[in-house]
């Protein structure tokens, strides 16, 4: 029945969207969206500063350049990637993690005769051996959660998703759609249908230590030479022939690593100057990107490609010193109380799913008065939220989805196995370090604009497809969240 209403759906969108591209017409032919995972505002700022003939100095030279653009709270890649390619929140999408539990699934392998099950996003259901970059790696449909309400079939990611993508859109409207990610999983991109990306490439980014910035950008670099072959119309191992993309693009990791790896967190001072690890990781990106224009170049697309410069999430902390919270501190803080939990996912914010949800005000109060059992959790706690008092969420007494619970902590707190942990950044809570990321949209012979004004990521969904001539409203997350296109780029169509 599922995938029956969304071949149903498909067939109208085709008609409606191949109309509308007729009536409105565009010279924007081809849209690349560019995610530097881990960058934050401020290194697109320092870098171009420092850095006038680079390749991004050279596209803010054609750019709107959005300096207050805010992704996703959490700030995790999964429901920030939802949102920069369906325009909705994580409310919306019900997607809140790559690690997260579902009140409603069954676990992999239990025949539905149980209910609650873990939600993984990562290489652990990938198939075993997983095939090694640059080769993609698959799924494997035994490791998946089950839905007991579709006969207990597996759930893949494209099935966790609740509203539609830009990439379903686009290629209902007989364009072509092709994406490079980092492990399988993305399969979500997708969308309801499980088809909306025709060239979709995940090699999986387990087979490299995301420690080791060198193994990051070899890994990069597979993804980047997937662009330069869908460029040079070809899919993305240069196996076949194929159309140049519509809509396409990838993430790079090498930020995201170079913060990690660096133990002052990528910079060399309070002014957010970059260390040598993020030097190079950035000096790699620019390079990558300058390839990949030359590419347009040569294939006569420049002038027909609008390029989007952005960020899944930034990375904590940004210049002031790293706070470590153990991540047993709230399990300890709970088990104290009394209080048993189904999942607790911490990167710098807690998600918290009760095994009981009648004990959520015990819990909030446990963790709210923690300073004798936890005193380093408790110092850096700014807040714990729960449904009717600040969680940002449906109620997870109805929804299936969402945690019960989320501690909010300070700016610059990570949490850790251990207070050596070799890990020095992290994102996926609701702070600035992680939500103030870089947007940028280029097109040849647009006037620069610096906007302070503030936006969200979630605003690339709709502007993409007025940027190739289709209507947002056939973007779900449009029609019941009310997003908007971002108008600096917009108004530049007229």
């Amino acid at each position: 029945m599922r995938t029956l209403t969304a071949i149903c759906w498909l067939a109208t969108l085709y008609l409606n969207g191949s109309v509308l591209r007729a009536q409105n017409g565009t010279k924007i032919k081809h849209v690349l969206v560019i995610s530097i995972d881990g960058m934050h505002s401020h290194d697109l700022a320092n870098w171009i500063q420092a850095n006038p003939t680079s390749t991004l100095a050279n596209l803010s030279a054609n750019a709107v350049n959005y300096t207050n653009a805010f992704t996703t709270q959490p700030s995790d890649s999964i429901p920030s990637t939802v949102g920069i390619f369906t325009g909705a929140s994580p409310s919306l999408g019900g997607m809140y993690y790559d690690d997260a539990w579902n009140r409603a699934w069954s676990p992999a392998g239990s025949a539905c005769v149980k209910v609650g099950a873990a939600v993984d996003l990562k290489d652990t259901i990938d198939v075993t051996p997983a095939p090694l970059p640059p080769a993609s790696a698959v799924l494997d449909p035994a490791k998946l959660a089950l839905d007991p309400a579709h006969g207990c079939t597996p759930v893949f990611p494209h099935n966790m998703m609740r509203v539609n993508t830009i990439f379903e859109v686009v290629r209902a409207a007989g364009m072509y759609t092709a994406y490079s990610e980092k492990r399988p999983s993305y399969d979500f991109l997708n969308g309801p249908s499980g088809s909306g990306v025709q060239d979709l490439y995940t090699p999986e980014i387990a087979a490299f230590n995301l420690l080791n910035l060198s193994q990051i950008e070899t890994f990069d670099q597979f993804r980047v030479n997937s662009i330069l072959n869908e460029i040079n119309e070809l899919n993305h191992d240069g196996t076949a022939e194929a159309p140049k993309p519509a809509l396409f693009g990838m993430n790079f990791q090498a930020v995201n690593s170079a913060k990690k790896e660096s133990s002052s967190s990528g910079y060399a001072d309070a002014a957010g100057n970059p260390d040598a690890f993020l030097t190079n990781a950035l000096q790699y990106v620019d390079g990558a990107l300058g390839s990949i224009v030359s590419a347009l170049r040569a294939q006569g697309m420049t002038k027909s490609t609008v390029i989007v410069i952005t960020a899944k999430h930034g990375e904590s902390p940004v210049i002031n010193q790293r706070t470590i919270v153990l991540t047993s501190a709230i399990g300890h803080i709970l088990t104290n109380a009394g209080i048993a939990t189904k999942k607790i996912t911490q990167k710098t914010s807690g998600l918290i799913w009760l095994a009981d949800q009648s004990q959520t005000a015990a819990a909030v109060a446990a963790l709210s008065n923690a300073s004798l059992l936890e005193p380093v959790f408790a110092a850096n706690l700014s807040q714990a939220l729960s449904f009717g008092s600040g969680l940002p969420f449906p109620n997870p007494a109805t929804d299936p989805a969402p945690p019960d619970i989320v501690v909010v902590m300070k700016d610059g707190v990570n949490f850790e196995p251990s207070l050596t942990s070799t890990t020095h950044a992290e994102h996926g809570g609701f702070g600035e370090n992680e939500t103030h990321v870089p947007l940028m949209l280029f097109f040849p012979g647009w006037t620069p604009l610096s906007q302070p004004l503030t936006v969200s990521t979630r605003q690339i969904a709709p502007t993409v497809l007025m940027l190739l001539g289709l209507d947002p409203q056939t973007l779900q997350a449009v029609q019941i969240e009310g997003v908007a296109a971002l108008a600096d780029v917009i108004s530049r169509l007229q």
